[in-house]
């Protein structure tokens, strides 16, 4: 039965309760990403369309980030409920057709489509928790849902793995479960949110700003395409040029229109008025850059460098997981009591660029394991730092009728700041290895060791280290040694060691790189943090708050917070 809400003002246990039927939610959207990450390449495979694989992140990607905005103030005017069910459904449904796949191009419109659900999940999550309890109280309750995230990240490559690597389970082709598994988790969440999420909400009479989605989808998705098909088109290419062209001009009109419908607007340009959002939607994106950029290229150090499958990958970044998540509830307890929460994303930030600086000067090859994790740890640590109180701050500066928008801001700036960090880290990762890997095999012909391969006749009748002697005898026609490992580069674990160290020192050298690039974008993060000035924490909910200005007339309404 349905949680009475009696007034605005709701028990730690009717929160509980509600809070159960929301980490279901995320739960999937957060599962869904890392269990597919693990196994789109079995998929592929199996579907006959590797080439194609890049679409089904894209499409995916695209929906769920243009959505999310829409998600957020459609639920201000309507109410949560019916959108986060419609979220959930949507996902169901997505999944179910994802299962059904015959083709990488069918499954890319399926994943397009459970895009759109995603979109909904967590930052209606989020918002939800916002009406329910005060900023001061929130930390404590949006710790739970990042933990949920914390184990999915560690969940998701080790289900992912398994399944793909099944030829059947149940008569149904192993890599099929991966969409599969969504479905009766998602029934569980549909039932438990339908029955217990029941929050007042009064609906106003307002215009749905349809102008302004249209023109946002317009310069929001070429900028998405451009940024996952770069790599391959070209950044100057002509198809990344008209990419570029189309969003400046959408974005343009995008301004303008959302200018032009003031209050109505998808995201009211009013908010950017005061300067903690502004400050914080900058500092969403930086930190999404950071976090991806970190996300991103330690578990490709693990597995390319290390050798580690993909499963002793997502174990491995349990260290991470587990200094982010004690750093959320730290983090949560000291806000609770103390209402500051500023120092936060400075010490965050700064911790991150800490350990980012630490891999790009101590992490070698062959570095200890243990010494690894410990940067990790303390990279995880800072993110937790500035992962929700950037939320926390966001939802803060605004009045309680733009919770949704201002949840959805948090998330679409973060997910853009990933989305850039993917496109320019991936390419300077992959633009600099091939001379990075070429610089290291003439230093190993140097020291002696690919000479010393290249005379044993262990070495030499060992079928696994064909291609790269063929490569090192007859340069010319094979290109660069390092051209290889762009495509694949499962076969370096099966080298000789003296074949392989090079490889594994340029891709270092060129991961060395990106951590600094990444460092430097967590600097400006901290300098950005550290002038940001502090508004203090309201002591009321949004349900409080919304309830008090209702029942004292429009005339006391609530006030934007300024800074």
């Amino acid at each position: 039965m349905a949680v009475p809400v009696p007034s605005a003002k709701l028990t730690h246990r009717q929160i509980l309760t509600i809070l159960s039927g929301l980490l279901l939610g995320v739960f999937l959207a957060a599962l869904d990403q890392t269990i597919v990450s693990t196994s789109i390449r079995t998929i592929s495979d199996d579907l006959h369309g590797l080439s194609h694989q890049a679409w089904v992140t894209t499409a995916y990607l695209i929906t769920s980030t243009i959505t999310t905005p829409l998600y957020g103030k459609l639920s201000d005017i309507y109410g949560r409920k019916p959108f986060f069910l419609a979220a959930i459904s949507i996902f169901i449904v997505g999944s179910a057709a994802c299962t059904l796949s015959a083709s990488m191009t069918e499954l890319a419109g399926f994943r397009a489509f459970q895009g759109i659900g995603a979109g909904g999940l967590t930052s209606l999550a989020m918002a939800i928790i916002g009406d329910m309890v005060s900023p001061r109280e929130r930390a404590r309750y949006q710790g739970y849902i990042l933990a949920t995230f914390g184990c999915s990240s560690v969940l998701g490559p080790l289900i992912g793995g398994f399944l793909a690597g099944q030829g059947h389970i149940l008569a149904i082709t192993g890599w099929r479960w991966v969409f599969l598994v969504n479905v009766p988790v998602g029934l569980v969440a549909l039932y438990v949110v339908a029955r217990v999420l029941d929050l007042p909400h009064a609906r106003r009479e307002h215009r749905i700003d349809w102008w302004g989605a249209a023109t946002f989808a317009v310069g929001v998705v070429p900028l998405l395409l451009v940024a996952e098909q770069g790599q391959s088109w070209g950044w100057t290419s002509a198809q990344s040029i008209v990419c570029y062209t189309v969003a400046a001009i959408g974005l343009v009109v995008w301004v303008c229109v959302e200018r032009a419908m003031g209050d109505e607007a998808l995201l009211p340009m009013r908010l950017f008025g005061s300067a903690m959002f502004s400050k914080m939607s900058l500092l969403s994106v930086l930190v999404g850059m950071g976090m991806f950029g970190g996300m991103i290229t330690i578990p490709l150090y693990l597995q390319i460098v290390r050798g580690v499958t993909p499963t002793q990958s997502g174990l491995l970044m349990l260290p991470l997981s587990v200094g982010m998540l004690l750093s959320i509830l730290v983090a949560g307890r000291i806000i609770r009591k103390t209402g500051k929460y500023k120092i936060f994303p400075v010490v965050g930030s700064a911790l991150m660029a800490t350990a980012m600086v630490l891999l790009h000067y101590r992490v070698q090859w062959d570095t200890a394991l243990p010494e690894t994790v410990g940067y990790m740890v303390l990279f995880g640590a800072g993110l937790g730092g500035c992962f929700q109180v950037l939320m926390l701050a966001m939802q803060n500066a605004v009045g309680p009728k733009d919770m949704g928008v201002a949840t959805a801001s948090a998330t679409f700036f973060r997910q853009m700041g990933g989305t850039a960090a993917a496109a320019i880290f991936l390419s300077v990762l992959f633009s600099t290895v091939g001379d990075k890997i070429s610089s290291a095999f003439r230093a190993a012909y140097q020291r002696g060791g690919v000479s010393e391969a290249l005379h044993d006749p262990a070495v030499l009748s060992n079928p696994a280290n064909a291609p790269v002697l063929d490569m090192l005898q007859r340069p010319q026609s094979s290109g660069r040694p390092g051209s290889g490992v762009l495509e694949n580069s499962s076969f370096i674990q099966h080298l000789d060691p003296r074949l392989a160290e090079p490889f594994k020192v340029g891709f270092t050298d060129s991961l060395h790189v990106v951590f600094l690039i990444v460092a430097a974008v967590m600097i400006l993060a901290f300098l950005v943090a550290a002038w940001t000035k502090e508004v203090p924490l309201r002591t009321m909910s949004g349900l409080e708050a919304r309830a008090a200005a209702e029942s004292s007339g429009p005339a006391s309404g609530t006030r934007l917070p300024q800074s």
